[in-house]
């Protein structure tokens, strides 16, 4: 398991990203360049270090194979992202998400769980999947 005590918020973003595309077990190449996108273009990746989301991947894979890792990857966002972020986060969760045109059982499943862990306020959360959903349609 990866050390996970040098982690900060930004890491704690990439790795929500890569939870939603990995939940439903097939991680697709719209989901990628989602989060590529996500970090190359946004402001609050503005100093992120490219090559750190190869060991947050790592690290959200291997909560992945434990039996406890959905709420280990919850403890892991709630102890490395403020509060400040997490509107942001849901924001991103819902963009991969929705990259690929669709969102599976899985994926539906996990931003609820994300809304729960995060405490999001229902109409907030609302708005933020209504613009993904806008932001891709076809």
């Amino acid at each position: 398991m990866p050390d996970t005590d040098n982690l900060g918020a930004q890491d704690a973003l990439v790795a929500l990203m890569i939870a939603v595309s990995a939940s439903d077990e097939n991680i697709r190449t719209a989901e990628l360049i989602k989060i590529q996108s996500a970090v190359n273009n946004l402001p609050v990746f503005a100093d992120y270090d490219d090559d750190r989301m190869n060991v947050t991947a790592q690290v959200v894979f291997d909560l992945f194979e434990q039996e406890d890792g959905l709420d280990a990857l919850f403890g892991l966002i709630r102890k490395h992202l403020p509060e400040r972020l997490f509107e942001t986060a849901y924001a991103l969760a819902c963009d991969v998400a929705a990259a690929d045109g669709r969102i599976g059982e899985a994926e539906l499943r996990l931003l609820e769980e994300i809304r729960y862990e995060l405490n999001l306020d229902r109409l907030h959360a609302a708005a933020i999947e209504r613009g993904a959903r806008a932001r891709h349609l076809t």
